[in-house]
């Protein structure tokens, strides 16, 4: 869950929503440090291979019309082959920890 001004996000909502986007193989929804908030949302895209991928505009614009505006993640990177844990669900530690390294917070 990620707490943004006050309000609880669930990121499983929103990578329900993103998988389904066009272009999109897979997904990871998370939150990094807002000074303002407290927290906001993180979203690594992995492209469908073989295909021409969706610009951030795209994911933007498809978010923005299956969600609620305050759920459409701040900040969305593309990146292949999202790190895996022995299970295959992906490894969220590991996106997430370069934005709470010099946070003042632990996880």
């Amino acid at each position: 869950m990620v707490i943004s001004g006050g309000v609880n996000i669930y990121p499983a909502e929103i990578e329900a929503v993103l998988i389904n986007c066009p272009g999109v193989k897979d997904c990871a929804v998370f939150g990094i440090p807002d000074a303002e908030y407290g927290e906001q949302l993180m979203a690594v895209v992995e492209a469908q291979p073989g295909i021409p991928p969706p610009s951030i505009a795209d994911v933007r614009t498809y978010l923005a019309q299956h969600l609620a505006g305050y759920k459409v993640p701040k900040h969305i990177e593309f990146g292949a082959g999202l790190p895996r844990e022995d299970s295959g669900k992906i490894f969220k530690r590991r996106l997430r920890d370069p934005y709470w390294a010099n946070a003042g917070r632990a996880i």
